[in-house]
């Protein structure tokens, strides 16, 4: 595939237009209030940590502004025949979300491990499931389709419709808290902290943004050390939003220029930040949005005292299955 170019900021800015039926402006809070009671421009000047909560959106994910946008865009003939794409749940259920929108058929290749609370969220969305083994599924995303099926095919990273709609995310925050320093998106093909990378290079180009990944599978922190894309071996567990086998070729051009750098996170440290999340946000969090807040931690421990930073975690999605909640809860580690 050819490399994926840079994302206009007038394209995100259309995006916004097209999704606004489907996504909602999402809010951004502060994980910690130490200024209770302080007049609201203070505490937006304070440095701290904030959360962008993506888990809020109707399907639970940020997937919903990507899908939408690429529906919207795409030619109305071809859409006719319907549309599939490949996801391990969340992208998955933002297309078949914005394909009943649009009144047209959808199915969906899911890998046979996808977790369960994402499965019956893509049916109750009216999108047909078709699983297969995690390579063949990993396959299908890197050779952008499946011979096997028919009807336009969304792919759920390294399409520019799909990363301008992530976009908007930034744009949103930059909105918000307009002083932002750092922002952190997990990484699980590169579409979400790109495009809101495109955003913030096109408006605040000094504001850092950085991938969050997690030590079991983080072919992007291989990729930076080794100075282009590459494989690795993957360990699965329950933060299945993230953690591919590989960084796309076709992603690696933009998402090397884009970001900062990545923080991997220990799977234990995910489970903690979900703790977090739940105890002090009174927010649910599937894996990869617990690894975005576990590297704004990180990150906030290790930066300069001085620097006074404002720290934004992208919360990317709720989607996770009761009982892994539940073990997460009890202070268990329920996979890694």
């Amino acid at each position: 595939m050819d490399p994926i170019g840079p994302i206009p900021i007038e394209a995100i800015g259309g995006a916004r237009g097209r999704i606004a039926g489907a996504a909602i402006r999402t809010p951004l809070i502060r994980l910690d209030q130490p200024w209770i009671g302080a007049p609201p421009d203070d505490l937006e000047r304070a440095p701290g940590i904030w959360l962008k909560l993506e888990c809020l959106q109707p399907i639970g994910s940020f997937k919903i502004r990507g899908a939408a946008n690429a529906i919207a865009l795409a030619d109305p003939e071809a859409l006719a025949g319907g549309v599939y794409t490949a996801s391990a749940g969340n992208m998955a259920q933002g297309v078949a979300f914005a394909a009943r929108r649009s009144g047209i058929a959808c199915r969906v290749i899911v890998p046979d491990s996808a977790p369960v609370t994402k499965l019956r969220a893509i049916e109750r969305l009216g999108g047909e499931l078709v699983p297969l083994p995690y390579d063949e599924w990993w396959r299908t995303i890197m050779e952008h389709g499946h011979p096997d099926e028919s009807g336009t095919f969304i792919h759920p990273v390294s399409d520019p419709a799909v990363i301008a709609g992530n976009g908007t995310i930034g744009l949103e925050i930059l909105e918000q808290l307009p002083d932002v320093d750092a922002i952190v998106a997990p990484y699980g093909g590169g579409g979400l902290s790109c495009g809101i990378a495109s955003a913030i290079r096109a408006r605040k180009p000094n504001t850092a943004v950085y991938a969050s990944e997690v030590e079991t599978a983080a072919p992007f922190a291989a990729s930076l050390e080794a100075g282009h894309a590459v494989s690795i071996d993957r360990r699965p567990t329950f933060v299945d939003g993230i953690g591919g086998s590989s960084v796309l070729e076709e992603m690696w051009p933009l998402a090397s220029s884009l970001l900062d750098g990545s923080l991997v996170m220990s799977i234990e440290e995910v489970c903690d930040a979900i703790r977090t999340l739940a105890s002090e946000a009174h927010v649910i969090a599937e894996g990869a949005g617990g690894s975005a807040l576990a590297a704004a931690l990180d990150y906030q421990c290790h930066a300069d005292p001085d620097m006074q930073q404002r720290i934004v975690a992208i919360v990317s999605g709720g989607n996770i299955d009761t009982h892994v909640l539940c073990a997460i809860l009890a202070g268990d580690n329920p996979g890694g």
